[in-house]
């Protein structure tokens, strides 16, 4: 059997890497696309300073889980005059780089509309314009920086659109552990399940391979090493950087799996219940292990290098997650054993639902 393994993104890691910016923009200037919270916590006047006549501008209002009524005006604003910035940079978490990944491709009438019926129709869609883009993670969770997915919620409707297009690879993925200092313990437990998902994600995964399989191994096991000594010392910058390297080999795996099961129940979760994505992805994860095991070889053989006997593993996966604080069963989050039920069925046909290896047949030994 032959496998590919793919990804362009170049990675730049370090304690004090943001200094690098100037040096990968190269003479080409861009615009910032980042959270509110960034200006009062320095990262702006830190880029403003670092940048000088290379910053074009900056979009400070990014808020979580962008939605197209929010990012409407922003996007016809931006492609106003398409002569612009030939950069974003995207500095915070999976909504700041979704955000700038959306706004790095131009629509031929520089309406958002355009893009949005191309998503919500499953149109292919080829950008007039494409701007380049360095995202910066200030949390250690979405793996956003090295790959082409940008999530973008539709309120209003319901629905949730997958932005991925062959131009929405992040050029540069720069991680700075430094800027992670200042986050507060809920969004570092968020973001570190949504890492731990990403990466079991991509193992109980009809599109795994070997590559993907190394990256998401070695994930597992500094997540969950990591993720419980760095809740209890928030301010440990070898830890932080452990975690965002940890998210980086997340992303890395599942950047050529994509998500699963787990994800597609998500969805749901966060649409109907209002979950924050980390928690929505990582609690029902014991539950899915549970109808992974047994249904591959192959992948049992790679979900036994990551946690270990697989006897337990779901009761020993469930212990892990609630110990830091989050339950693992719907009923937890208001959720009927029947809704619950119905909710996994509709997720197993659902686009991601689809890459779980427990929608095939099961595979002799």
């Amino acid at each position: 059997m032959s496998h590919e393994y793919f990804n362009p993104v170049r990675s730049a890691y370090g304690a004090g890497a943001l200094s690098s910016l100037p040096g990968l923009l190269n003479g080409r200037r861009a615009v910032v696309v980042t959270f509110p919270e960034a200006r009062q916590l320095g990262l702006v006047g830190k880029v403003e300073q670092l940048l000088g006549g290379l910053l074009a501008g900056v979009i400070d209002d990014v808020r979580p889980n962008p939605d197209v009524a929010e990012l409407r005006g922003l996007y016809e604003s931006f492609w106003r005059t398409p002569e612009g910035p030939e950069a974003l940079i995207a500095i915070g978490g999976g909504s700041a780089i979704d955000t700038a990944k959306a706004l790095m491709v131009g629509t031929e009438s520089g309406r958002f509309g355009e893009l949005v019926s191309a998503l919500a129709a499953g149109r292919a869609f080829r950008p007039a314009q494409v701007k380049s883009l360095i995202a910066v993670p200030t949390t250690a969770g979405t793996g956003s920086e090295v790959t082409p997915w940008a999530t973008i919620w539709d309120r209003e409707a319901q629905k949730k659109y997958s932005l991925h297009l062959p131009e929405t690879w992040p050029e540069v993925a720069l991680l700075d552990p430094e800027l992670m200092l200042s986050l507060p313990a809920s969004v570092t437990l968020q973001s570190g399940l949504d890492a731990l998902s990403h990466a079991l994600e991509s193992i109980w995964n009809v599109n795994a391979n070997p590559v993907s399989d190394t990256f998401a191994v070695a994930a597992v096991h500094d997540i969950l090493d990591t993720l419980p000594r760095l809740m209890e010392k928030l301010d440990d910058v070898a830890l932080r950087g452990r975690m965002a390297l940890a998210a980086l080999k997340a992303g890395m795996a599942f950047s050529n799996t994509r998500t699963a099961l787990a994800h597609s129940i998500s969805y749901e979760m966060t649409l109907r219940y209002g979950l924050p994505h980390g928690i929505a992805c990582s609690f029902p994860l014991p539950m899915v292990l549970e109808r992974a095991i047994g249904r591959n070889a192959r992948r049992d053989a790679v979900l036994a290098q990551a946690l270990g006997p697989l006897a337990g593993a779901p009761e020993r996966l469930a212990a892990f997650i609630e110990r830091l604080g989050v339950k693992t069963r719907f009923v937890d989050y208001g959720v009927t054993d029947e809704q619950a039920e119905q909710m996994v069925a509709f997720a197993l046909t659902g686009a991601r639902g689809k890459n779980f290896i427990g929608t095939a047949l099961k595979e002799a030994a």
